[in-house]
């Protein structure tokens, strides 16, 4: 039989091995990001190559860049299960993590001007800031939220502070079983800005807990936040001038906290500079 023949017969085979050469390979793919430790404007360049590589940075490389840059938050969220799955996917995971999503008026919650989103230069994620955006039935619920991204705004105003957090298996939570109790509706304007889910706002589901105003540094009721299906926290607020000893308090405090991850921000700086400052969501590939 040619050689010609073969080909006919076996093309599968053929393409699989096509497939496996080169940049396709998923274990030359996972030795190249670790010897560049995981670099994330590296990691957005290569998804948006082609269908292939995206498929692969969804199914496994975005797992692994979470898993290296915040391992304690990610075992927590996947219970300890290395092949766990996370809702809404690893992609969009990563963009929570790094990705500061930015703000426009919302029912609730009224800007002169939109803020836009970027890439966050460092961030910090903690339980304990979590347990403060929880109501007391809500407590035995595990969450993530950072601390709030500052945008200037203008003199006359407040600086505004935009987080963002992430829900533990939150099908089976408290919060989730709390809205479909109260029979909540979906927000008509807002959609999640990481995986693009509809979303709660838990200010019209009267589930904000006076507590996340003092934890992120706001006053009671100048703040707004939604959760979406897939347990994607994001809100905005308001931020109080600290003054001097407010702000040695916040450091005690802030050292008994169980972080789950401290990002440092020199690579994502860097993609800043290329896209010139920009950070604008058109830039990213996630």
């Amino acid at each position: 039989m040619s050689a010609a023949q073969r080909r006919r017969l076996n093309p599968l085979s053929q393409e699989t091995e096509s497939d496996d050469s080169g940049i396709l390979n998923e274990c030359v793919l996972l030795l190249v990001f670790e010897s560049i430790k995981w670099d994330l404007q590296v990691l957005c360049l290569t998804a948006s190559v082609n269908r292939k590589l995206r498929a692969i940075a969804k199914r496994l490389l975005w797992r692994k860049l979470c898993v290296y840059r915040a391992p304690r938050m990610v075992s927590a969220l996947v219970n300890g299960s290395p092949n766990g799955r996370i809702g809404g996917g690893w992609d969009a995971l990563a963009k929570l993590m790094f990705f500061c999503c930015g703000c426009e008026s919302t029912r609730n919650f009224k800007l002169s001007r939109p803020s836009p989103g970027h890439f966050a230069g460092a961030s910090r994620f903690s339980k304990t800031s979590g347990r403060s955006f929880l109501t007391k039935k809500c407590r035995a619920d595990l969450l993530f939220v950072s601390d709030p991204c500052e945008h200037p705004v203008g003199d006359k105003e407040d600086d505004l502070g935009i987080y963002r957090g992430v829900f533990r298996g939150f099908l089976r939570s408290n919060t989730r079983a709390c809205l479909i109790g109260r029979q909540v509706a979906f927000d008509d304007r807002v959609r999640c800005p990481y995986c693009g889910t509809r979303v709660w706002s838990m200010t019209a589901a009267r589930l904000v807990p006076k507590s996340a105003a003092r934890r992120l540094g706001s006053r009671d009721g100048r703040l707004e936040y939604f959760v979406c299906v897939n347990g994607h926290l994001h809100g905005t607020c308001w931020l109080v001038p600290l003054s001097s000893d407010e702000e040695n308090c916040e450091e005690v405090e802030e050292e008994e906290d169980e972080d789950g991850g401290d990002f440092n921000g020199e690579a994502y700086k860097k993609h800043e500079k290329v896209t010139n400052g920009t950070g604008s969501r058109s830039s990213l590939m996630f």
